[in-house]
């Protein structure tokens, strides 16, 4: 078991299963303390729902960052996800600086964008200033559609192969990735998986493809992976821990029509339980 600390910005979707509302149940359930610092307070996340009721939290990012400073308090891993705007991207190196420890780590979840489109709000602006993000991160953890973007590649929504997603891992690597886990990879219709480039070789993960669209899931998969990567395990080892966590939460969701807003990821929380905090690498 490890005693590092994670500390996680990202925002507060009261309902809706993403974000921190995921991160923190999810990295703690992997045996890892987490702390949060949200940017925004969302009343529901922004996908399908009217009217959020939206109170934006930048302001109050670095009072908290210099009160940790006062205090001593350091963390050994920054994992960002959903940041809404370009002055949370300036806030994002700044802690990486002042709280994260010497041999800390960036984990860079881009969430801006799935299916080829930007989420709402965002421009290519955003995109170019995320992009700065790139050589920051020690891991970076985009979808298809975030790589695409922050590369200027062409998505292909199909007729993936080895040599496109070379090429796309080659493109982020350019601009100075180190550790690139690409997920949304499908070589064959009934499988989705991952890349897992550890800096000079690069490694799959596949598992089956569930039809449907799932809010959520690319916050549960960034969670699992960083509380198992914080465990010990290897990166392919974290990957394919998320990945199987993820399909484990969508297959106890599918059917549930009073459930469209996100998985039920709870009640595969048992299952990540077990395979992380069982086997856990001693630190």
């Amino acid at each position: 078991m490890t005693d590092k600390k994670v500390l996680t910005l990202q925002d507060i979707s009261c309902f809706g299963s993403c974000s921190i509302t995921v991160a923190l149940p999810i990295i703690a359930a992997c045996g890892v303390e987490t702390i949060i610092l949200p940017s925004a307070v969302l009343s529901t996340h922004t996908g399908g729902f009217k009217g959020v009721n939206i109170r934006d939290l930048t302001s109050d990012i670095p009072g908290i960052m210099n009160h940790w400073m006062s205090e001593g308090i350091f963390f050994d891993c920054l994992y960002t996800g959903y940041l809404g705007s370009k002055t949370q991207i300036d806030y994002v190196k700044e802690l990486r600086k002042n709280v994260i420890k010497n041999d800390g780590l960036l984990i860079v979840d881009p969430a801006m964008a799935d299916n080829g489109k930007l989420y709402s709000g965002f421009d290519m602006e955003y995109v170019n200033h995320m992009s700065t993000l790139i050589p920051e991160a020690d891991i970076l953890l985009p979808n298809l559609t975030e790589a695409c973007l922050l590369t200027g590649m062409e998505l292909k929504t199909t007729g993936h192969d080895e040599i496109y997603v070379n090429e796309l891992l080659t493109a982020l690597k350019t601009k100075g990735a180190s550790k690139i886990i690409l997920k949304g990879i499908s070589f064959k219709e009934n499988e989705i998986g991952v890349a897992v480039f550890d800096g000079k070789t690069t490694e799959y993960y596949f598992t089956e493809k569930i039809g449907g669209g799932f809010h959520g899931t690319g916050d549960c998969f960034a969670s699992s992976f960083v509380g198992a990567y914080m465990q010990g395990f290897s990166l392919h080892e974290s990957a394919a821990i998320a990945a199987d966590f993820v399909v484990s939460s969508i297959k106890k969701t599918v059917g549930d029509v009073n459930h469209t807003y996100g998985v039920r990821f709870e009640r595969a929380l048992p299952e990540l339980v077990s395979k992380v905090n069982c086997n856990s690498v001693s630190q």
